[in-house]
């Protein structure tokens, strides 16, 4: 006769659940959907689209986050039937549905309470991800496009919303910078691990030698704050350049030179956009992303930090965080956790959970020494 007794492994994912909970607060998360509910049933709040932007997508934010815990509790609520009923009825298919089930709620919960260790001030924003391709000639911009796939791959996989704000597709393959922003709850606290230079090596799909090449590419994250805007950048201190948005190849994706370039001279700092319809909407957005850029600074250094929250970024030798090794022993790894997985063609499908698990862990523990 069939025994199913998954009862003290579900216990233990109760008792990890319901600290979980009280570390999140839910009721006030419930508190904060009620608020944000009787603010965009406002009849005037279009009045403002900004602020009816941030209104909505806040109570947005909120939403999921309630729903994404409380989905957790039914769950293991249907897995305790399910158990029982597989036992009365001595069913071994239900068994089998249980046991799958316990192993996805186990890393449901381990990825939820991952999310408590994010306690940073701007961990709970979305984020803003910027990937430039460094030395490695063809094989960099291609490498740099693959890093782009990736972060995408992994956002479909999460059902978090993405925005393609700038795109400079290099002359050979791949791309010289992408920018694009992930607009979820505690996207820049979960992504901004994955800030650094990654590394790739392989044998080149570019020469004639079959050589092995080792390339480099620099993954910069920021968070997307609304208040970026108290940052006052005078005119003067920006010069602004337009040119024609551009696909693939250098071929023109529309006729206008819609696409904008700001310079903070003072700074250095460069932000270009060109996925928006119009120049003012290109401009409006790499504005918001100077603004975000240059509010970190000063906060950074405010505090007297080394680095810049976005971080020093060289996308060269001495600095990488990450290897990619795609001849002989294919293997992934992590150079500060040291998590590593044997199927680099399932993490560039978007695999990263493992990675920025362990990440946030390893920055745990090295912001608590």
């Amino acid at each position: 006769m069939l025994e199913l007794d998954l009862s003290a492994d579900i216990q233990a994912l109760r008792l990890t659940y319901g600290d979980i909970r009280e570390v999140l607060d839910v009721e006030a998360i419930r508190s904060d959907i009620a608020r944000l509910s009787e603010e965009a049933g406002a009849p005037d709040l279009w009045d403002d689209p900004e602020r009816a932007q941030k209104v909505t997508s806040a109570l947005s934010h909120r939403q999921s986050a309630l729903a994404r815990v409380e989905g957790i509790g039914q769950r293991l609520d249907d897995l305790e039937v399910l158990v029982g009923l597989a036992n009365e009825m001595g069913d071994e298919e239900s068994a089998v549905e249980a046991r799958v089930e316990l192993s996805a709620l186990t890393e449901m919960i381990n990825q939820l309470e991952v999310q408590t260790l994010m306690d940073g001030e701007y961990d709970e924003r979305s984020a803003i991800i910027t990937i430039r391709s460094g030395a490695g000639g063809d094989d960099a911009t291609d490498f740099a496009e693959m890093l782009m796939r990736m972060y995408l791959r992994w956002a479909e996989r999460h059902k978090y919303p993405v925005k393609v704000m700038d795109t400079s597709y290099a002359e050979g393959a791949g791309i010289k910078s992408a920018t694009f922003e992930i607009d979820a709850p505690y996207a820049f606290g979960t992504v901004s691990v994955e800030a650094g230079t990654h590394r790739l090596a392989r044998i080149s799909p570019f020469g004639s030698a079959d050589k092995r090449q080792t390339s480099f590419a620099a993954v910069e994250v920021i968070p997307l704050m609304e208040e970026a805007t108290e940052v006052d950048i005078p005119e003067s201190d920006i010069r602004v350049d337009v040119f024609r948005s551009s696909g693939p190849g250098g071929q023109s994706v529309n006729t206008t030179d819609s696409a904008v370039r700001l310079t903070h001279l003072p700074t250095g700092i460069v932000v270009s956009m060109q996925n928006e319809k119009s120049q003012i909407q290109n401009r409006a957005a790499a504005m918001r992303v100077l603004q975000t850029r240059l509010l970190l600074q000063q906060k950074e250094q405010e505090a007297a930090k080394k680095k810049e929250l976005a971080g020093t970024i060289t996308a060269s030798w001495g600095d990488q965080m990450r290897s990619y090794f795609l001849y002989g022993q294919q293997l992934v790894k992590d150079l500060r956790t040291g998590h590593e997985s044997g199927n680099p063609a399932a993490v560039f499908d978007g695999d990263l959970d493992g990675f920025i698990s362990a990440g946030i862990r390893w920055r745990k523990r090295k912001d608590d020494d």
